[in-house]
């Protein structure tokens, strides 16, 4: 489901409507940045910095990038494009529909556990991301999910998994790409050039 452009406005609004969130916005649009950097930037404690930079990229204004135990934020231009073109529109912008029923039949016909199915009740709408997780275990489950439009033994390019991942939640689907990565779900190349199914979702929910 593609997101209203007014719900999407007032989301990334909301998201900015804090002091600290804009300071560590501007902070990352000079470059990569960790937690504890900008913690010391901002005057404020890595837990509260880590809470504010969820709620950002929840929205699609930074993402995230792993090496090792380090977490490297930056600003996603794309998101903040949208933003920018978004509020020079809002007069513009039709109102919120009204909201449709979401097709959950595929999602009962997973056989997951029912707190599994009923996460992705709460983050999906007729099999598409509606917004990402803030917390890392419900992210996990969707993780979980999003390896199961993968098949075994095939070789895929960026190109390809980045177009799955697009009809999924197009939003920011580049940090969909490196949690599967960074969760073990795709393996790729030292050069990136080619992916492949990593875990299987199973493995994942059993552990």
């Amino acid at each position: 489901m593609e997101i209203n452009k007014e719900v999407m406005l007032l989301m990334l609004l909301k998201a900015l409507a804090d002091e600290s969130r804009m300071a560590l916005l501007r902070l990352l649009n000079e470059g990569e940045r960790t937690v504890g950097d900008l913690a010391i930037q901002v005057n404020l404690g890595e837990p509260t910095v880590s809470h504010h930079l969820t709620r950002m990229r929840k929205v699609g204004l930074v993402t995230l990038r792993m090496a090792g135990n380090q977490r490297f934020y930056r600003v996603n231009q794309s998101g903040l494009a949208l933003f920018k073109q978004l509020a020079a529109e809002i007069e513009h912008i039709q109102p919120i529909p009204e909201a449709s029923v979401s097709d959950d039949g595929w999602i009962n016909a997973m056989g997951w556990d029912e707190a599994d199915l009923q996460i992705l009740r709460e983050y999906t709408h007729d099999g598409k991301l509606t917004n990402l997780p803030p917390k890392q275990k419900k992210m996990q489950v969707v993780l979980r999910w999003l390896a199961t439009m993968f098949e075994n033994d095939r070789l895929y390019s960026e190109k390809e998994i980045n177009t799955i991942l697009k009809t999924i939640y197009a939003e920011d689907y580049i940090s969909l790409r490196r949690d599967l990565v960074d969760m073990g779900y795709l393996r790729r190349e030292r050069n990136g050039g080619t992916y492949w199914l990593g875990a299987v979702p199973e493995e994942k929910n059993n552990s």
